[in-house]
């Protein structure tokens, strides 16, 4: 089994910024792909960025650019910087975890979701 925390969430000026942090813990195989997502009111979940199966960072057109995911391993924690946020950015965001699937990670089908953590953008 996998467990996700997330924290750092919170309200923020438009323009502001917020680092958010997901913790994880349980059997390492099984959470080797891991994503953000969020949802607002009324609004579909939307996948916010991933760690592809290289390793590398794949972002929402959305958020690309003012957004930076990254992973501490020591700390089995993901991070998502975000920057210069708007009201748009306004949602409940969620970390998913996942096995890789036929050798990829999956782009929005992961078994292990967190709680979640509010962001709320205000102008």
């Amino acid at each position: 089994q996998v467990q996700l925390v997330e924290s750092g969430g919170g309200s923020v000026l438009s323009g502001g910024s917020l680092r958010l942090s997901c913790a994880a813990s349980g059997s390492t195989s099984l959470r080797v792909c891991m994503a953000w997502f969020r949802q607002a009111p009324g609004k579909d979940r939307e996948r916010v960025a991933r760690i592809r199966s290289s390793g590398g960072a794949e972002y929402a057109d959305s958020v690309k650019g003012r957004f930076t995911l990254s992973q501490d391993n020591a700390k089995n924690t993901l991070l998502l910087q975000m920057d210069s946020l708007n009201s748009e950015d306004t949602a409940m965001y969620y970390c998913a975890a996942g096995p890789k699937k036929y050798g990829y990670c999956p782009v929005n089908d992961y078994n292990y979701w967190g709680q979640g953590t509010q962001v709320t953008v205000s102008s």
